[in-house]
């Protein structure tokens, strides 16, 4: 007698995205045709319950940092055992400043870095009241010669994509600035003159893909020309960095000044991968290794919630 056999749900992978077009579907096409088992799909949400279920074994997160909800979702996500790239919780939690500090702490050079009280506040701080903690005036001199002196960058602690990044040569300017910054939390931190510079694809905490970029021009270069030395520690240091923060989708970038590379930008987790800015060659590595790396995970038994106690105390529960 025949006996029917019933195919195998795939497992899922789901996407978020906001407005880029290239790699979203170039990943997916490229996750679907290997057909191992697992497929990829954009996520298609609209209000979401407690402890809600979710279709999916990995969750790809390109755009929660602007749309709250999302954040939200993928929370709920990983409490029901979801891998979700990248971990939400780490995410919301991360600043420039912890960054710049926790770098140091593995050993990695990077600049001298420090933040800075904010500008303006909320409606209902009373200055005079709310603010007691605070020494005031700032000595702004000594804050610029904690850092190294002029030049010196200020920089939101909390942006992305070279965004209130400015480069001061005066005290005045300076102060210009950061009186523009408005409810920001800015930090202040070391002019590195590079002389070359490295921008890393770091995949699933393990895989770093090396590029030559000039953020000057904003431009990939298809080929770099870092010295076998200064590439293994560029490879080592980024490893170390997106090992501490959990990131298993970031781009750390280098800023290399007489051979010695300076952890500049390493917190990046939802980098760019546009084909216009990084080219065929980088972004169809993008494509195939991101691929891999959610064909695996999908596959395997990771969580992001067994990074949290939380996460083990809920393992079971329902």
């Amino acid at each position: 007698m025949a006996t029917s056999t019933k195919s195998k749900e795939p497992l899922k992978v789901g996407l978020f995205v906001g407005r880029e077009w290239s790699w979203p579907p170039a990943f997916i096409e490229e996750v679907n045709r290997r057909d191992e088992g697992v497929i990829a799909e954009y996520v298609r949400i609209g209000g979401t319950s407690m402890n809600e279920p979710c279709p999916y074994r990995v969750i790809v997160d390109r755009i929660s940092h602007e749309v709250p909800y999302y954040r939200s979702y993928l929370k709920n996500a990983a409490l029901q055992g979801v891998k979700v790239i990248n971990d939400p919780f780490m995410w919301t939690a991360d600043d420039k400043f912890f960054g710049a500090s926790l770098v140091d702490r593995i050993g990695v050079t990077s600049p001298k870095t420090l933040v800075l009280p904010n500008k303006d506040y909320v409606p209902g701080i009373v200055h005079n009241e709310s603010l007691r903690n605070l020494t005031y005036p700032m000595d702004w001199n000594a804050l610029v010669e904690k850092v190294g002196g002029m030049p010196c960058v200020l920089k939101d602690a909390h942006g992305g994509g070279w965004k209130e990044v400015y480069v001061v040569n005066t005290v005045p300017e300076l102060i210009w600035r950061y009186n523009e910054s408005g409810l920001l939390t800015m930090i202040l931190q070391e002019f590195i003159q590079w002389d070359n510079y490295a921008r890393c694809m770091c995949l699933g905490q393990e895989e770093i893909y090396v590029m030559k970029y000039d953020p000057s021009q904003r431009k990939y270069h298809e080929q770099h020309d870092f010295s076998p030395e200064l590439y293994e520690r560029i490879v080592q240091d980024s490893k170390k960095i997106v090992q501490a923060f959990g990131y298993d989708m970031n781009t750390v970038e280098f800023a290399i000044k007489d051979g010695v590379p300076y952890a500049i930008d390493f917190m990046n987790p939802a980098p760019d991968m546009d084909v216009n800015s990084l080219g065929k060659i980088h972004f169809d590595w993008m494509v195939t290794h991101m691929a891999d790396l959610c064909i695996r995970l999908a596959k395997s038994k990771e969580a992001t919630r067994d990074r949290y106690q939380w996460g083990k105390l809920s393992k079971g529960s329902k």
